[in-house]
């Protein structure tokens, strides 16, 4: 699915000019909004507007003017871009002084329009991209991710819904879609919201799960790691399509008896579970990566994941999330977004998808996100990139050993007045890196 057109608002009493503005942007690939009168589009544009607003000033009622003013204390960050006759310059000029994006005087050229609401839309863009950053940052906490699945796309509204449907509803579930996307998140999510959250979810890597185990760990009748200890719960089988065929012929006959059968043992141990299992996308798997007997046990309702590139319109909000965690995590203060960032945002595919973006909130956290990424932005200075190496290393030695100052500073090898030096230079948070206590 690919991002919404940038908005445009046109308010123009002149039916002619008003349906050639409007197909002018229109064609320029702009959503507008047209309006023959100030009132419903004063009504129309709220706040938040996602757009800009091109107004003629000589209009029936209220004046372009007037209604930059009143836009202007509505939010003073909104473009609005004034189209004057030759008498109404003077007037145009003192809007513009007072915040106004730019005027144009009539007959104006079409490709300085389309130059100016360009400039305005990208502008707007990042406004409000770093409003969501200055908000996620402002209300996240340490227990604070919803239920999890953030962002406004169709899909994922769906599978929100889908959430307290099937969380009490014991049916073996399939999640399906592309590495990173959030699978066994979303199965987590699904627990958590039923009956079975006050016992075990109990999660088998099965990609990594070595079949030597599977008597003594998996599939034991006592222990920790074994299907016995999420009884009345979860198991969550991840990566199912890469688990091996004696890992597999094991699952299909727990999930058919919904008991343990262990060699030698003399009765089946009944086990009450809720199987839940992900796999990769149907058509990226062999077609016998699951056996058919288990894949149709496990398969009583099959959810996809879609990959970000399908639900752009997600990107922002999750890496607004995103650096507000890496921000608390790391004690850094949130950035503000970057021209190259946002352009990152807006191009990238994203093949890694979720896990690959807050990867790149780390990075854009600590101020690593270099314009390597975004050839036409201009690179990062030779001090800026220093200074960003620096805070990293610095932030990553305290990781390595575990808060202590000390520690941290043998790690780097330099003395420790030069350490506090560098730390308080760089704007480093020594407390949320320290160890508790």
């Amino acid at each position: 699915m690919t991002a919404a057109p940038p908005r445009v608002a046109l308010i123009e009493d002149d039916p002619d000019l008003r349906v050639s503005t409007t197909q002018l942007l229109s064609l320029a690939g702009f959503a507008v909004d047209a309006y023959s009168d100030a009132a419903p589009a004063l009504e129309a544009i709220q706040p938040d507007f996602a757009g800009v607003v091109v107004t003629d000033v000589r209009l029936p009622h209220i004046s372009g003017t007037e209604v930059f003013e009143l836009l202007r204390a509505r939010d003073p960050s909104l473009p609005v871009i004034l189209i004057t006759g030759h008498g109404d310059v003077a007037m145009a000029v003192s809007a513009l002084k007072a915040g106004a994006w730019d005027f144009l005087t009539k007959p104006f050229d079409p490709d300085v329009l389309l130059a100016a609401v360009a400039r305005a839309s990208t502008a707007r863009t990042l406004e409000l991209d770093n409003r969501r950053l200055r908000a996620a940052a402002a209300g996240a906490s340490e227990d604070d991710a919803g239920d999890g699945l953030i962002g406004r796309s169709p899909a994922i509204e769906r599978l929100r819904a889908m959430i307290p449907m099937l969380a009490d509803a014991d049916i073996d579930l399939l999640i399906e879609g592309e590495t990173g996307t959030g699978k066994a998140l979303l199965a987590r999510r699904i627990h958590a919201a039923g009956k079975r959250r006050r016992h075990r979810l109990l999660g088998v890597a099965c990609a990594a799960y070595p079949d030597a185990l599977l008597d003594t760990d998996l599939f034991a009748r006592v222990g920790t790691g074994s299907v016995v200890a999420a009884s009345r719960g979860t198991l969550l089988l991840d990566d199912l399509d890469q688990a091996s065929r004696a890992l597999q012929a094991r699952l299909t006959a727990l999930v058919e008896a919904r008991a343990l059968v262990t060699p030698g043992a003399r009765d089946a141990v009944p086990i009450d579970l809720r199987v839940i299992a992900t796999a990769d996308e149907p058509g990226a798997r062999a077609e016998d990566a699951i056996a058919p007997a288990l894949l149709y046990r496990v398969a009583g309702v099959r959810l996809r994941v879609p990959p970000l590139r399908e639900r752009r319109e997600d990107v922002v909000p999750l890496f607004a999330h995103f650096v507000a965690e890496a921000a608390r995590r790391i004690g850094q203060a949130v950035p503000a977004m970057t021209a190259a960032a946002q352009h990152h945002l807006a191009t990238h595919d994203w093949p890694g998808n979720v896990r690959e973006l807050a990867h790149y909130a780390e990075r854009f956290v600590l101020g690593l996100d270099t314009v390597a990424d975004v050839a036409e932005v201009r690179p990062a200075s030779l001090p800026e990139q220093l200074d960003a190496f620096e805070r990293a290393t610095i932030v990553a030695a305290m990781a390595a050993a575990s808060g202590e100052v000390g520690a941290a500073i043998d790690r780097l090898g330099i003395p420790r007045k030069t350490f506090y030096y560098r730390v308080k230079r760089l704007g480093i948070e020594l407390g949320p890196l320290k160890r508790p206590g």
